[in-house]
């Protein structure tokens, strides 16, 4: 995998979870890597830099990371709403991460972050990238990550069986 060719976006308010996240990836080879202490100065640095992953903790101080996420996918103005979006933190409650999902983040990964973890999601979306999905209340990447070949209904959902 070519990581050294990809530009990286670390969101956190945190200079030392951004210190660790530099030093993880670069010893991946990843050159490129830019920071931003909120999600208000992420979006700005996304207009100014094409950036191919964004990396963002959950909880910051202006524009916290699922309303970053929100904005980034949904905002007519959105630099990039198709970024890869890994989100990061301590608070990995069944409710955040259902949040986090339906904000259209990617990827979750929980608090201590770990090189495997992290070389773990990057891999999931390089190399399983899933579709986007837009419909009247969600955009991002499609939350249901297994396809069910004997599924007969046109949205896949449960309901779809029981009507055929």
């Amino acid at each position: 995998m070519r990581f050294d060719l990809l530009k990286i976006l670390l969101v956190d308010d945190n200079q030392h979870m951004r210190l660790l996240l530099t030093e993880i990836l670069r010893a991946l080879g990843v050159r490129h890597v830019f920071e931003a202490l909120d999600g208000v100065e992420a979006l700005d640095m996304m207009r100014r830099v094409p950036i191919d992953i964004v990396i963002t903790d959950l909880k910051m101080g202006a524009l916290d990371g699922i309303a970053f996420v929100n904005q980034l996918r949904r905002s007519p103005d959105s630099p990039n709403p198709f970024a890869p979006v890994i989100m990061i933190t301590g608070h990995s409650t069944t409710r955040r991460v259902q949040d986090a999902r339906d904000a259209g983040v990617n990827e979750f990964l929980t608090k201590p972050v770990t090189a495997r973890g992290l070389i773990n999601r990057l891999t999931l979306l390089i190399d399983q990238p899933r579709d986007y999905v837009r419909c009247d209340t969600y955009f991002g990447p499609d939350r249901r990550r297994h396809s069910r070949p004997d599924h007969k209904g046109p949205w896949r959902r449960t309901e779809d069986a029981i009507a055929i």
